[in-house]
């Protein structure tokens, strides 16, 4: 291997744009999780779930050989080979759209409500929470770099700088859905759909990522122009006002 060898920097930036790509639902789910948290202990609660994102990645990347061998059948349910890989799909999978329909419904059924004061207990549970899904975001991290690239060292730098860019990007996320509660349901809903996407994996269904991709694009988009909308109507309103007064 040579530091001048014009693939090795290639792979390193294709992997690193993929692992921020990947990272991508790490992010939301990290956000809804931590925002019933106090406001003083949210940034804390987001650095330890995004540094235990960093760990697990780079523990499955130096046991490599470990978690591919995660993906030998187990065993077979009506003549379909089943695997540990498979088993975590499935339990990320439920457990997302657990959180996501159970987040809707505060959301909508307890808006009136005034949001009650987090014990230490439930700092621990949201913690708790995004390291198990940590593990399950994982796997697709590192199997697309194992997949993609030959030397560890090229590997663990992708996963850092995607990490530090997930961590850099938590904090205005976090505060930019906690602001905008269409955001915020917009984003419950990319919950559900990387649940169904996970179970369906799970289930050997491969749905292409870029389908994925495009209609939470899409999505965003959709999303982006109604805040323009929005502001531009309350510039307007404020305008009229302030002739009247």
């Amino acid at each position: 291997m040579s530091l001048a060898d014009p693939q090795v920097w290639i792979s390193l930036l294709t992997l690193t744009v993929l692992e921020i790509v990947l990272g991508i639902d790490n992010v939301v789910f990290i956000s809804v999780s931590t925002e019933r948290l106090p406001a003083r202990q949210q940034p804390a609660a987001r650095r330890l779930g995004i540094g235990l994102a960093l760990g697990t990645r780079v523990l499955f990347l130096i046991a490599a050989v470990w978690v591919i061998g995660l993906t030998v059948p187990l065993f077979q349910v009506f003549d379909q080979d089943v695997s540990w890989r498979d088993l975590l799909l499935l339990g990320g999978g439920l457990f997302l759209i657990w959180k996501g329909t159970h987040e809707i419904h505060e959301t909508v059924e307890g808006a009136g409500r005034a949001r009650s004061r987090a014990s230490p207990a439930a700092f621990a549970t949201v913690v708790a929470q995004i390291a198990v899904l940590d593990v399950v975001f994982s796997f697709d991290s590192v199997l697309t770099a194992v997949g993609m690239a030959q030397h560890l060292w090229v590997m663990i730098t992708a996963v850092v700088v995607a990490m530090a860019v997930m961590l850099w990007a938590a904090e205005p996320v976090s505060r930019f859905v906690s602001q905008h509660p269409t955001v915020k349901m917009l984003a419950l809903s990319f919950l559900l759909l990387i649940g169904m996407a996970l179970i369906a994996e799970g289930l050997h269904f491969e749905i292409p990522k870029g389908y994925l991709y495009f209609a939470v694009g899409f999505a965003l988009l959709v999303e982006g122009l109604n805040q323009v909308v929005s502001r531009r109507r309350r510039r307007a309103r404020s305008a009229q006002s302030g002739k009247k007064a």
